[in-house]
């Protein structure tokens, strides 16, 4: 964590929210690269009950108020779905505490922003995950998560500009290579020709988006396995966790990056690039779970590129990865020098393997 917070300040900073019974210990919780995250353990009548507080990066974030207005409609929707659905809620979608203002955040003394969630019990999110069949679950989730905002009415706020246009990531790039702040050009010459040699087709999703054949949609944008929760008894995918990045895009992004998380048998920081590759198996997975739901609302186009997405948000995030590197590690947190750069190479490498497997994933159209 960037801040080491005592249990007298967490003990504050929860006590902005509406919460009934007494505080028993803060801890930090997961593993995140960008906000501050902690689980909570209160008493409640002798019953124990956990909840998630958390600091929003205003580093990343610059508005967090839209933010949490993106987060509010959309949790607000989804729950009004299931409910209509007469399916059971607790563990559908992740549910806001409210301020003593009525509103779904706080900010402290600090000016930093605070929203705690109810904890979702008996579940977990998995960094790796383990078989085609989770697979097939996580992208189930995801897919159902675009269904039921697919008729959202209004246009959330777009809180990170262009978070995946991949042209202008590599513009950023060009840019970073160009100031060389850090003086670290020099030992990613290979990385950099890798990008640049792929920059022609890296407009190919928005021109079809500003064509017409693919729509605009609300998406989550960071669609990594460990950000959605999987039931411990059933092997369900139940909640869409980390919606900070919840706004207007396209579903082959939200698919892309499924892909991209999901299928490679490493971590995202692997430093052995042996271990690095796209399991053909798991892609089906994916493949299958998201046209499992999210297919109802598909157009043909989509349908079309979701090979190709898959390729092309792993070298955006690479890219971004590379960028970050470049820049002198500002955006995600790292715990080691060359962090960013491992992250760089892990996704570089799976890109290869995607290239390699693209007829397969063709085939599967």
């Amino acid at each position: 964590m960037a801040t080491p917070y005592t249990q007298k300040e967490i003990k504050r900073l929860i006590g902005m929210f509406d919460v009934y019974g007494d505080f028993l210990v803060g801890a930090p919780f997961g593993n995140g690269n960008v906000n501050d995250t902690f689980q909570l353990t209160y008493d409640q009548g002798g019953i124990r009950l956990h909840y998630t507080l958390q600091r929003i990066n205003s580093n990343v974030f610059k508005n967090p108020v839209k933010v949490m207005e993106n987060v509010s409609k959309v949790t607000d929707h989804i729950l009004e779905k299931i409910r209509l659905a007469k399916a059971e809620t607790r563990k559908r979608t992740l549910r806001l505490l409210h301020a003593h203002d009525g509103k779904p955040y706080a900010f402290d003394d600090n000016g930093d922003c605070w929203r705690a969630y109810v904890f979702v019990e008996h579940a977990r999110a998995y960094e790796v995950l383990e078989s085609p069949e989770q697979a097939f679950r996580v992208a189930q989730g995801f897919g159902e998560f675009q269904q039921h905002l697919a008729d959202f009415e209004g246009r959330l706020h777009e809180t990170i500009p262009d978070f995946h246009n991949t042209p202008k990531r590599i513009t950023a790039l060009e840019a970073a290579v160009k100031s060389d702040c850090f003086n670290r050009v020099k030992n990613v010459a290979k990385e950099i020709d890798f990008v640049l040699s792929r920059k022609d087709e890296c407009g190919k999703l928005l021109q079809l988006h500003a064509e017409g054949s693919i729509p605009e949609r609300i998406t989550h944008n960071d669609t990594k396995a460990n950000n959605i929760l999987i039931d411990d008894l059933s092997g369900e995918a139940i909640c869409v966790i980390d919606l900070d990045t919840v706004m207007p895009g396209l579903s082959l992004y939200d698919f892309g990056d499924m892909v991209r998380s999901g299928t490679n048998p490493a971590e995202e920081d692997e430093i052995n690039l042996d271990r690095v590759g796209m399991r053909f198996d798991m892609y089906e997975g994916f493949f299958d779970g998201f046209l499992n739901t999210a297919g109802k609302i598909l157009t043909e186009a989509e349908r079309e590129m979701l090979p190709f997405s898959a390729k092309l948000i792993t070298l955006e995030i690479g890219t971004r990865f590379l960028t970050d590197y470049l820049m002198g590690d500002m955006y995600f947190k790292t715990k080691r020098p060359d962090h960013n750069l491992d992250r760089c190479r892990t996704q570089f490498k799976l890109v290869e393997s995607m290239e390699a497997q693209m007829n397969k994933m063709l085939a599967l159209l």
